[in-house]
């Protein structure tokens, strides 16, 4: 679909024109591989800082999927799956990339049964895991008098936010945590979108909390103003004796990994990464008021930059080819739900043209 104005994802558009600026600027300046130049380690040193985890350990990889596999390799032995909510990325969307490495996604509820008569069709957990939930899997594993035999949960997945755009609450992270530390596993977050669930108007969760909480997670920059790259931080240390092997047999380390370092050490210089993160949701906000005033329906209360809108399907007709947008799923028979994304770089002019298509 050739569309004059997109808004079918948040990865669509190029990079930070900060970020092009340096990349042309260190252009023939010679850096040693594999991550291991001073723009890297200026990288992982800003990050460390901001996440208030000087003592943690930082990498730099290529993209989402590749940074999501790699690390749950890493976490787990060959015996162990991944504990994710079945609406989760690993679940979902990435081609079995998790299984492939060998290792089975154990899924538990992500909440997405449809209510009746409510102003949202899915309820404000949706795609979240339910600590209680998470423990009740657990007891109910070890409770098998089987599971030798069994795939053993060896760490949980989740994302903030979530696929639908949901995030979760500090509280909901600690108990979170605390389910995680008490059976000794590691717990694993998905930051493809984080910076858009940091700037949330609607969140009580930073970034220390975060580094505080869990085990192993990471700021994305492939969907927030970075060309392509995802920074992996492990707070307390990386666990893995010699994770660069590991992380090489995924064909995840970059020979120019200063590439990647330049990409994080600006979206770390003046805060920049907050600052493009915080526009997203602004233009998000603007977008739901529009929304609302055309009297579209929306699927559920999303706080972040993914807003999902149940769509006549003769509507969409009118749409394909002048608006670019995500298809979510089939709601009935005469209609669909779909995303808009705003992005680090969505505009107001973005917004007032996609008005006019509405």
């Amino acid at each position: 679909m050739s569309a004059k104005i997109s808004f079918s994802s948040d990865y669509t558009k190029g990079a930070h024109p900060r970020i092009l600026e340096r990349l042309v600027a260190d252009n023939l300046v010679q850096n040693p591989g594999y991550g291991t130049d001073d723009i890297c380690r200026s990288a992982a040193d800003k990050i460390k800082k901001a996440c208030g985890c000087q003592e943690g350990d930082v990498f730099f990889l290529v993209g989402g999927t590749q940074t999501n596999q790699t690390i749950i390799d890493m976490l787990l032995k060959p015996y162990e799956g991944v504990i994710a909510a079945q609406t989760g990325h690993i679940a979902a969307h990435e081609a079995g990339a998790i299984e492939f490495s060998g290792h089975k996604v154990l899924t538990i509820p992500g909440h997405i049964e449809r209510q009746e008569d409510s102003e949202f069709v899915l309820p404000e957990n949706a795609g979240k895991i339910d600590a209680r939930e998470l423990k009740g899997f657990i007891d109910t594993f070890y409770g098998d008098d089987n599971h030798e035999h069994m795939v053993f949960p060896g760490a949980v997945y989740i994302s903030h936010p979530t696929e639908y755009g949901t995030l979760y609450t500090k509280k909901e992270l600690t108990e979170i945590s605390s389910v995680c530390k008490e059976y000794k596993i590691p717990l694993f977050l998905d930051g493809a979108r984080l910076g858009y669930g940091l700037m949330s108007k609607r969140t009580d969760v930073t970034l220390q909390d975060i580094a505080s909480l869990v085990d192993v997670f990471y700021i994305g920059g492939t969907k927030v103003g970075a060309l392509f790259g995802e920074a992996v931080v492990f707070p307390n240390g990386v666990t893995t004796a010699h994770p660069i092997p590991v992380i090489k047999q995924h064909g995840a380390l970059l020979a120019k990994g200063w590439l990647l370092g330049v990409q994080f050490d600006t979206l770390f210089t003046d805060d920049l990464y907050f600052e493009i993160s915080r526009n997203a949701i602004e233009m998000a906000e603007l977008l739901k008021e529009i929304l609302r005033e055309k009297n579209y329906r929306f699927f559920l209360d999303s706080p972040t930059n993914q807003q999902f809108v149940i769509v006549d399907n003769d509507k969409l007709k009118e749409l394909d080819g002048q608006v670019g947008y995500g298809f979510w799923e089939k709601f009935d028979d005469t209609h669909t739900v779909i995303r808009f994304a705003t992005d680090w770089a969505t505009t107001k002019e973005d917004i007032e043209a996609l008005k006019n298509f509405l």
